[in-house]
């Protein structure tokens, strides 16, 4: 498509509609855009079109009418299967339409696809994001991205309509993906480490409501502490940031390392942690429940439901 027939608005289609990626098709659509969705479980992309957005049967039809493809899948494998796989996004994506990558993966492997993509025409945006569920709904997310400066000609007002604050990192992709890894690093170390504390404060006999209040109104708050120990209060574990997704985020981060024999003993004890949560079978809860692992502690149970 020549750029003087291309849409001042891009057309712009979302795979993977998780918790994450439902928020951010809400919020394109709250933005104005006319978003078409796939995912794997047909019932939830057919809800998204009872909102208002279109509903693909495969990821193929989806990619052929959109400039922007947003991927928004758990890990490396999910990413090549939606690019790659039967009737894959990168045979039908048109040339000079763009592929947003907003999953953590290794940053090697981002930039290996960005290669991959240019032999099809295709552009290529490593955009990893952070921000959370609500943020996402919000349209507030907080984007690490690195690309072509091509690529972002097209897909800047996508990436404006679903954050508060789009990095530009890099002029390839990479840099993006090596911050999220750091931020991944910080936000599974805070989780484990507010685990820890909220588990050692209930232990002692602290009331679980009266010892959240205190710390997070105290310089041992953190993010992370505020939002995930809210769930553990609640005694709800619905998987918003699931267990093993932070068993393979902090692998990633392990990974990444090694070549540099950079020692990361906090992210390797984190990692252990939601590597035993998920042996105990609690890897599909919500990454608060790796509180469970610590032994002899009496946690809050669900509320009652009104009504």
């Amino acid at each position: 498509m020549d750029d003087q027939d291309r849409p001042e608005r891009p057309r712009v289609g979302v795979v993977g509609l998780g918790a994450m990626g439902l928020g951010m098709a809400r919020s394109l659509r709250a933005a104005g855009y006319h978003v078409g969705v796939h995912d794997l479980r047909p019932e939830v992309a057919a809800g998204f079109a009872r909102e208002g957005g279109t509903a693909f049967a495969s990821v193929g039809e989806l990619a052929a009418g959109v400039d922007v493809l947003v991927g928004v899948v758990v890990n490396a494998a999910q990413v090549d299967a939606v690019l790659f796989g039967p009737d894959g996004a990168a045979d039908r994506l048109r040339p000079g339409a763009v592929f947003v990558m907003c999953s953590t993966v290794d940053p090697g492997w981002s930039a290996a696809l960005e290669e991959r993509l240019a032999e099809k025409g295709v552009l290529y945006l490593d955009a990893p994001m952070s921000g959370g569920v609500a943020r996402a709904a919000a349209g507030e997310l907080t984007m690490m991205t690195s690309g072509a400066a091509a690529a972002y000609a097209v897909a800047d007002p996508v990436l404006e309509a679903m954050s508060s604050t789009v990095y530009r990192l890099g002029d390839r992709a990479g840099p993006g993906s090596k911050v999220k890894i750091v931020n991944q690093l910080l936000a599974g170390v805070h989780i484990a480490a507010a685990a820890e504390a909220m588990a050692l404060g209930i232990k002692a006999g602290v009331p679980a409501d009266a010892l959240y209040e205190v710390i997070t109104h105290s310089a041992g708050n953190s993010w992370m502490f505020e939002n995930r120990m809210a769930h553990v209060l609640a005694g709800d574990y619905t998987p918003l940031s699931a267990v093993d997704i932070f068993v393979k985020d902090l692998g990633l981060v392990l990974d990444s390392a090694r070549p540099e024999r950079f020692p990361l003993p906090l992210a390797a004890t984190a990692h252990q942690m939601f590597l035993q949560a998920s042996g105990a079978g609690l890897g599909a809860e919500d990454d608060s429940a790796v509180i469970k692992i610590f032994p002899g502690v009496e946690l809050p149970g669900p509320k009652p439901t009104e009504g």
